[in-house]
């Protein structure tokens, strides 16, 4: 066999092997199985080892955690109700639920965390708070309960409901924030949508799996997806420091049925969360349309003293320093309300000697408008 034709026979079987070990690699990354929910919502289910989130170049090396060190309490009698949302996905076993994302969806949060949100304060042009906070930290995590409303919001406008914890130094943020949120730019339509959003070391931030950072665990629960049944039982959860490796976890709290223990941010994200965050908060927030009008927030009521009358966020708790869970009014607490002609917030109180299955809690939200400052 001469020279030539041997030759020739090496370079077809690396072509052969290189060409297969592409259609290998490109099947490892094909989602084993997608459910399309909704009119352009799909989740994919894809490898739990090759997804996205781990794509950060500060997880490297990261070991990904397969549930918290220590599990949380089920919830028994308290504010929350197991009839909220119904199974929709249910990724096969060693698989988790990303979003399908599109680019204009990438795109739009990328410009929503770069000009509309600012995370700390209320400071940013068009953004309104209503809600309490705490600086007496520090606080390995925060848990409520809140209402989940429909909302008429505007296509450039945003109003949702959150609890978020943060600590910053000089000109730097760390900062992460879970609830619910209506968002027509970023989500593509005006349901309420679960979601959740970090700010890390490199001062840039994310929400969802939009870009690399969040790690997935739940084979069921994506991080963000719609709420189709807001009012039947709203949502409950918790942003928590795990207390060996330091990630921070985000876990769904049902009354009576299992917790869900969604996924987490992994401490590597972050340079100022190492021992707990040093302020945390509850509330609701919008953020007004460019030509200036503000969008509902709540449900659209002020707050007159009837809980039931305005949006309502109950069973409010922290966890301390030691790991101890407390009601966050244990705690100096600081009043949040910059627009009291658009928005309100009425403090809960409980007498004397009674013990209320809503905890620390508050109502607040209004209908916004055109007059709500800048």
């Amino acid at each position: 066999m001469s020279s030539g034709i041997k030759m020739a026979l090496v370079m077809n079987l690396l072509l052969f092997l290189f060409s297969n070990a592409l259609h290998q690699s490109d099947q490892k990354m094909r989602p084993l199985i997608s459910f399309k929910i909704s009119e352009n919502v799909t989740y994919d289910c894809i490898d739990i080892y090759k997804q996205p989130g781990l794509d950060h170049p500060l997880l490297k090396n990261h070991k990904i955690q397969m549930k918290p060190s220590v599990s949380k309490p089920e919830l028994k009698n308290q504010t929350s109700s197991n009839k909220t949302y119904k199974k929709k996905i249910r990724c096969p076993q060693g698989t988790i639920p990303i979003l399908r994302n599109s680019k204009e969806y990438i795109t739009n949060a990328r410009l929503f965390v770069e000009k509309y949100f600012h995370p700390l304060t209320g400071d940013s042009p068009g953004t309104h708070i209503a809600g309490v906070r705490s600086h007496s930290g520090p606080y390995r995590g925060v848990e409520a309960w809140s209402g989940v409303h429909n909302l008429n919001i505007g296509r450039d406008q945003a109003s949702y409901g959150q609890i978020y914890i943060g600590s910053g130094l000089n000109n730097q943020v760390n900062f992460i924030q879970a609830g619910w949120m209506i968002n027509p730019s970023l989500f593509g339509d005006g349901r309420p949508w679960s979601y959740g959003f970090w700010k890390g070391k490199d001062g840039k931030g994310c929400y969802n799996t939009a870009c690399p950072g969040f790690v997935q665990v739940s084979q069921e629960d994506p991080i963000s997806e719609p709420m189709d049944q807001p009012g039947e039982g709203g949502l409950r959860c918790s942003i928590h420091q795990d207390k060996q490796t330091g990630n921070w976890w985000i876990t769904q709290l049902i009354s009576h049925a299992p917790n869900i223990d969604i996924g987490y941010w992994p401490k590597e994200l972050f340079n100022l969360l190492d021992n707990g965050a040093n302020m945390v908060g509850v509330g609701g927030a919008v953020q007004a349309s460019r030509s200036g009008p503000s969008p509902p927030m709540g449900n659209g009521k002020f707050p007159n003293g009837d809980r039931k009358g305005s949006s309502l966020i109950s069973n409010i708790e922290v966890l301390d320093s030691n790991y101890m869970q407390r009601k966050m009014n244990s705690f100096p607490i600081e009043t949040l309300l910059d627009s009291p002609k658009c928005y309100g917030l009425r403090m809960g109180k409980v007498p004397p000697l009674h013990v209320s299955q809503l905890g620390f809690f508050f109502n607040y939200g209004g209908p916004g408008g055109n007059s709500c400052g800048i």
